[in-house]
């Protein structure tokens, strides 16, 4: 056996070769969330590996509708690189398309050899190694919802919902999803490895929720991240769309972003509970309430990123727009799920599903690390129906609101790290401006023909 075959690269090479794979596609999230990659020929691996593989710095400011917009270090500078170095510890086959396998990527800045500042992947990790400091290890389980939709040529849109049936909550098989999607989809995920465990059709027509197992933060947020690329590949290779955007419709309800978060200690217990404790619930975790109670609206502008996330909220619509926490209380915008002992967590109800998981995890577990570093007791916690602005103050309604709520938490910024943050806050306001400037359908409908 010559040395080269012991390497780490050629050791996955020969494995992917026998099973018939040529092609790696290495990917990572962009400030919003959204994957972008590079196949790479499986020969030219060990070259990828060891150079990196170079992309434009303004990938992280360059906007849906393909704008670059002009945040510092982008444009300004020349549009200089970052550099994407193959992670082969997260090599997986794509089940449903043959002979590739996908891996997750960490970005350099080239200039440093430091990770970039704006990569949403080691941003989480510098907030993980702050916990650790705390002997805290965050465990996370994410929940997500999207809507499925079917392409409707001659529409305003382009799309329908897939499947209008209604009063189809907590269903599964033919009743609302006509074409089976759901089975299907739960098949490849399983085959792609990455914690699915079960799903079901959401409340409204075209709407699905698929649960994800619970594990360490960084493997929660990389499966998360992994889910929605998968669930939106699927369905284009079906010619339909799958869409994570928080409130799609006017007549439908919107999609969350649920998080389950709990903390292990050294010794692998749960650092959230304690039965002789207030609620059952440990010092640790009531700060940890705390933490996210009081840095709530800072932490929306991460889980509620657009200006769609704030039509989901309201009254009635179970999305939480009130700062406030509960016992099993689906009102509350923190919910402590009834288990106790090991299953001891606390549930952030407050995402929506465009929310980036790397940020939304990041965030959340940074505000969680900054109650229990202050060590203060939450409120009374809510009793009831909640929604009554009498009792909790008032989420930011608006994107424009939520960002400036952010950029005057300086807690959780210096948490974030200042880099990461003026680029979002960059980026995110020239979003809202361009959307300031957009003459909407429903403006033209209201207006045109009366005025």
């Amino acid at each position: 056996m010559s040395a080269s075959d012991t390497h780490p690269v050629h050791r996955h090479m020969n494995r992917l070769a026998t099973d018939n794979i040529d092609v790696v596609r290495v990917t990572y999230p962009d400030l919003i969330g959204t994957e972008r990659a590079r196949d790479v020929l499986l020969d030219h691996l060990p070259s990828a590996c060891d150079h990196g593989l170079a992309f434009c710095r303004a990938v992280y400011h360059t906007s849906p509708q393909g704008d670059v917009v002009p945040v510092a270090g982008g444009l300004d500078a020349g549009l200089p690189d970052i550099c994407v170095v193959p992670d082969l510890d997260t090599l997986i086959p794509l089940p449903w398309e043959p002979g590739v396998a996908t891996c997750l990527g960490d970005v350099t800045d080239p200039a440093t050899s430091l990770p970039a500042s704006e990569s949403p992947r080691d941003l989480l990790r510098t907030v993980l190694d702050r916990c650790t400091e705390q002997g805290l290890r965050p465990v996370v389980g994410p929940e997500l919802e999207y809507f499925l939709c079917d392409a409707a040529p001659g529409t305003p849109r382009g799309w329908r919902r897939y499947d209008e049936a209604t009063g189809v909550v907590y269903t599964s098989g033919l009743r609302a999803d006509g074409d089976n999607h759901l089975l299907r989809t739960l098949r490849h995920l399983r085959d792609l490895g990455i914690g699915v465990t079960s799903g079901n059709h959401e409340f409204d027509g075209g709407q699905f929720e698929i649960n994800l197992t619970h594990s360490d933060a960084m493997n929660a947020a990389d499966r998360a991240f992994r889910f929605k690329a998968a669930i939106k590949e699927l369905a284009r290779k079906e010619g339909r769309l799958a869409t994570f955007m928080a409130k799609p419709f006017t007549d439908a309800g919107g999609s969350g972003f649920h998080l389950h978060l709990s903390c292990l200690t050294g010794e692998d217990g749960n650092a959230f509970d304690d039965a002789s404790a207030p609620y059952g619930l440990s010092a640790t975790a009531r700060h940890a309430v705390a933490g996210v109670l009081a840095h709530a609206p800072a932490l929306a502008a991460l889980a509620n990123p657009t200006v769609n996330s704030y039509k989901r909220f309201g009254p009635d619509t179970l999305a939480p727009w009130l700062i406030d926490w509960g016992l099993d209380n689906r009102s509350a915008m923190v919910r402590i799920p009834p288990e106790r002992g090991s299953g001891s967590r606390l549930e952030l109800r407050l995402g929506d599903a465009s929310a980036n998981p790397y940020l939304l995890i990041a965030g959340t577990v940074a505000a969680a690390l900054l109650g229990v570093l202050a060590g203060e007791e939450p409120p009374a916690p809510l009793e009831g129906y909640g929604y009554d602005t009498a009792k909790s103050a008032v989420l930011p309604m608006t994107l424009p609101a939520a960002l400036d709520a952010l950029e005057a938490d300086t807690a959780l910024t210096d948490m974030l790290g200042k880099g990461f943050t003026t680029s979002y806050l960059a980026y995110k306001r020239d979003e809202v401006a361009r959307f300031q400037r957009h003459v909407t359908d429903w403006e033209f409908t209201e207006y045109a023909y009366h005025l």
